[in-house]
């Protein structure tokens, strides 16, 4: 399939509030590797990740200067999730832009979940090369909204507070198994199973080995704090 048409690059570049100098750049940052070309998103999604690492973090750093290291952690690692960036792709009809093979649009990738992050992070990776880091602090902050700052409290993550549940109570830590993992390369299904010393086991799927993981956690410590009330 060829690339997207320029009314269309002309329409993402209008919702991001940003005019590409080099759009080589920005193209390349919409083409997946589905394309067979060497021109793809993959080394500015190298870039991206570290750029939106950096300014979360320093924007977090700003935002709650009473917080610890721990709750800044917990913020930063849930507004850079895999789902939060899909989101933010989908707020922008990202997809409708990406360059991807016939195949892989057929597939349903132009709405897959991975693709969508990942093409979040090349396109601030370009973003990065063409403008610098002042211009991704303004579309980041412009593109995440108020997630940053509505977050009352530091997210409570699943596979943590299970492990805090099972040292409060003197037993191992939680113990992760992968069951199967199924799927094409592009849209993979993991099932895991995780068990807590002394309770069964429980098992959930997810679209990476991370998600099932903590979703499973999630279940098991819903059951075990449920067990206890």
């Amino acid at each position: 399939m060829s690339a997207a048409p320029e009314d269309i690059l002309q329409d993402l570049q209008h919702r991001i509030g940003y005019a590409f100098k080099d759009r080589n750049t920005l193209k390349a940052a919409l083409t997946h590797s589905s394309t067979g070309s060497l021109h793809n998103y993959e080394r500015l999604e190298f870039l991206g990740d570290r750029v939106l690492n950096l300014i979360m973090a320093h924007v977090l750093y700003e935002r709650f200067p009473e917080e610890t290291e721990g709750d800044l952690a917990k913020r930063h690692a849930a507004l850079v999730q895999g789902k939060v960036l899909a989101r933010v792709a989908r707020c922008m009809d990202l997809g409708e832009a990406l360059h991807l093979s016939g195949a892989e649009r057929a597939a349903g990738g132009a709405d897959n979940e991975n693709i969508l992050a990942d093409s979040v992070e090349a396109l601030l990776g370009a973003l990065f090369l063409d403008a610098g880091l002042e211009e991704c602090r303004r579309v980041i902050l412009d593109l995440w909204g108020n997630d940053v700052h509505t977050m009352q409290h530091p997210p409570r993550d699943a596979k943590t507070a299970l492990q805090e549940w099972a040292q409060g109570r003197g037993l191992s830590l939680p113990f992760y198994r992968l069951i199967s993992r199924e799927g094409p390369d592009h849209a993979p299904l993991f099932e895991i199973e995780v068990q807590v010393e002394g309770h069964p086991p429980t098992r959930s799927k997810g679209s990476s080995r991370r998600k099932a993981e903590k979703e499973a956690a999630a279940m098991l410590l819903t059951h075990l704090e449920e067990m206890e009330s």
